[in-house]
Protein backbone atom coordinates (compact mmCIF):
# COMPACT_ATOMS: atom_id res chain seq x y z
CA UNK A 1 0.00 0.00 0.00
CA UNK A 2 1.46 3.43 -0.89
CA UNK A 3 1.98 5.56 2.16
CA UNK A 4 -0.09 8.91 1.20
CA UNK A 5 0.16 10.15 4.44
CA UNK A 6 3.54 10.33 6.64
CA UNK A 7 4.31 11.54 9.95
CA UNK A 8 6.20 14.24 9.06
CA UNK A 9 3.52 16.18 6.94
CA UNK A 10 1.76 19.11 8.37
CA UNK A 11 -1.34 18.20 9.88
CA UNK A 12 -3.20 21.29 8.12
CA UNK A 13 -1.51 19.85 4.70
CA UNK A 14 -3.32 16.26 5.19
CA UNK A 15 -6.49 17.27 6.28
CA UNK A 16 -6.54 19.88 2.96
CA UNK A 17 -5.59 17.39 0.37
CA UNK A 18 -6.91 14.40 2.35
CA UNK A 19 -10.30 15.44 4.41
CA UNK A 20 -11.15 11.96 5.28
CA UNK A 21 -8.11 11.77 7.56
CA UNK A 22 -9.02 13.69 10.17
CA UNK A 23 -12.11 11.38 10.18
CA UNK A 24 -9.62 8.76 11.62
CA UNK A 25 -7.49 11.21 13.29
CA UNK A 26 -10.38 12.19 15.76
CA UNK A 27 -10.87 8.72 16.69
CA UNK A 28 -7.48 8.72 17.85
CA UNK A 29 -8.02 11.35 19.95
CA UNK A 30 -5.86 13.59 18.00
CA UNK A 31 -8.18 16.81 17.74
CA UNK A 32 -5.63 19.11 16.96
CA UNK A 33 -6.93 18.56 13.50
CA UNK A 34 -8.79 21.67 13.49
CA UNK A 35 -6.68 23.78 15.91
CA UNK A 36 -4.97 26.69 14.58
CA UNK A 37 -1.87 24.85 15.21
CA UNK A 38 -2.38 22.65 12.59
CA UNK A 39 -0.45 24.49 10.32
CA UNK A 40 3.01 24.25 11.90
CA UNK A 41 2.75 21.04 13.69
CA UNK A 42 3.36 17.83 12.05
CA UNK A 43 1.75 14.74 12.23
CA UNK A 44 3.92 12.99 14.42
CA UNK A 45 4.42 16.28 16.80
CA UNK A 46 0.63 16.67 16.94
CA UNK A 47 0.26 13.18 18.28
CA UNK A 48 3.03 13.15 20.60
CA UNK A 49 1.39 16.04 21.92
CA UNK A 50 -1.51 14.33 22.83
CA UNK A 51 0.09 11.74 24.60
CA UNK A 52 0.33 9.10 21.58
CA UNK A 53 3.44 6.06 21.06
CA UNK A 54 5.11 5.81 18.43
CA UNK A 55 3.49 2.60 18.23
CA UNK A 56 0.09 4.01 18.05
CA UNK A 57 1.24 6.72 15.78
CA UNK A 58 2.50 4.12 13.45
CA UNK A 59 -1.27 2.55 13.65
CA UNK A 60 -3.01 5.62 12.99
CA UNK A 61 -0.92 6.17 10.03
CA UNK A 62 -1.45 2.78 8.57
CA UNK A 63 -6.08 3.50 9.21
CA UNK A 64 -5.57 7.25 7.74
CA UNK A 65 -3.16 5.60 4.53
CA UNK A 66 -6.05 2.45 4.37
CA UNK A 67 -9.19 5.21 4.34
CA UNK A 68 -7.65 7.31 2.05
CA UNK A 69 -6.49 4.23 -0.28
CA UNK A 70 -10.27 3.31 0.21
CA UNK A 71 -11.49 6.50 -1.67
CA UNK A 72 -8.97 6.93 -4.47
CA UNK A 73 -10.39 3.45 -5.88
Amino acid sequence: MQQLVTKDMLLGSVVADYPEAAEVMLEYGLHCVGCFANMYDTVEIGAKVHGMTDEEIEKMLKDVNERISRKLT
